[in-house]
């Protein structure tokens, strides 16, 4: 998806016939949509399959598989020992805000392997939201700064797991070295109530600063 706006017609997708009739009360209303594409950036094992899993309006496109004894020799599990599963291309979701902004969420992997592949998923996105873990909030660092690099905006999502330091989030946005106009919100990712809030704290960022006009 190279154009950050379009209106489509309908929604791509493998669907049952019973989900198909579904769909259509939601995606052929008539009406027309304003489409744009976001990323869900983080480091190896942060939560972005769970969270674009917990919001997508419809199934989501996942491409996990099971780390291997040679990948464990290339990325570092420290804090995430119970991994079993990492993405090794993307993860993808949909979800629709006020009935005509539909949001398509781009999970994109961790590893600096891929990172040509993120360039090429990037292309044509507006923000960034990036999920991090107190437990290794260093790790963050990276991929901040490769959607700076990219000039996109960006907000930040601290994944509360259940074993991770609990840190106020003045002392989060310090050690994070947030600008000021950098949102900063905790969520936790199995939770789709929290995980909308984190994703509309970033299409506010965006729209706050990039007029969004139909084609």
């Amino acid at each position: 998806m190279d154009s950050v706006l379009s209106s489509p017609s309908a929604a791509g997708g493998t669907r049952s016939a019973a989900e198909g009739a579904d769909a259509g009360a939601r995606y052929l209303s008539g009406t027309d949509q304003t489409l744009v594409k976001l990323l869900v950036a983080g480091p190896f094992g942060v939560g972005k399959t769970t969270f674009i899993r917990a919001l997508s309006e419809t199934p989501p496109l996942h491409t996990e598989e099971v780390m291997t004894q040679t990948g464990a020799l290339v990325d570092d599990l420290a804090g995430v020992r119970e991994k079993t599963t990492t993405t090794v291309a993307v993860d993808f979701g949909r979800i629709t805000l006020a009935g005509d902004l539909v949001l398509y969420l781009f999970g994109t992997p961790g590893q600096k392997r891929f990172r040509p592949l993120w360039q090429d998923i990037a292309r044509g996105a507006v923000g960034a939201l990036v999920l991090a873990d107190t437990r290794r909030l260093a790790d963050s660092f990276e991929v901040m700064d490769i959607i700076e690099e990219a000039g996109l905006r960006y907000a930040v999502a601290v994944n509360t797991f259940p074993d991770a330091p609990d840190h106020t989030v003045e002392t989060l946005r310090d050690h994070l070295d947030l600008h000021e106009d950098t949102p900063l919100v905790l969520c936790d990712a199995r939770d789709r109530d929290q995980s909308l809030d984190a994703l509309i704290a970033l299409v506010r960022h965006v729209l706050d600063h990039t007029p969004m006009e139909n084609p």
